[in-house]
């Protein structure tokens, strides 16, 4: 493969790294009966860590420039919650917990406490399962945010206060978090 070639490949790869959905067409025009190019396009794509099949210079071009960005697998990552609103009992204080009825309750409204249990708010995909205490509180913009730590393994996450529930969060609870006092 010459140095040209190579070239081409990695200017095409640059432009379509920065390239919208129609501007990846056209610079899949490009592609269009050149197998050299298509071959160090591939090359390209496997020295970045994309998951290029066998054969993959004969993959439509717009499809093959998407492949060789190596973006596939971190586009297909969910992102937006899953709205799953069920009742649960505590883990920490043992108090059943009923669903909220419009967005998913998750926290007990008794001691703010929380299950690690989710990477994106109801996907259930967090393999830590430990508890979540209250360490703090603030409101911003109308809404009120209670932080959290895991005590298994640290993480942290943000989650909205319920004052408008059926049982509302404890208020007291939540102003002694706020005030940096342990529930």
């Amino acid at each position: 493969m010459s140095d040209e070639i190579t070239e081409r490949a990695r200017a095409l790869l640059a432009e379509a790294d920065e390239a919208t959905r129609g501007a990846l067409k056209r610079l899949a025009s490009r592609l269009e009966g050149d197998r050299e190019l298509r071959a160090a396009l591939v090359a390209l794509g496997r020295a970045r860590g994309a998951a290029l099949p066998p054969g993959a210079e004969d993959l439509p071009a717009t499809r093959l420039l998407r492949l060789c960005r190596g973006r596939e697998e971190p586009s297909r990552v969910r992102r937006n919650p899953v709205a799953r609103d069920e009742g649960f009992t505590c883990a920490h204080c043992g108090a059943a917990v009923p669903p909220h009825g419009r967005t998913a309750r998750d926290h007990c409204p008794h001691c703010l406490r929380s299950l690690h249990v989710d990477v994106v708010p109801g996907d259930r995909a967090a393999g830590c399962g430990g508890i979540l205490d209250p360490v703090g509180a603030q409101t911003a913009g109308g809404a009120t945010r209670i932080r959290y730590r895991c005590r298994r393994c640290g993480a942290e996450k943000v989650n909205r206060a319920v004052l408008d529930g059926d049982p509302p969060d404890d208020w007291g609870v939540l102003s002694a978090v706020a005030a940096g006092e342990a529930p």
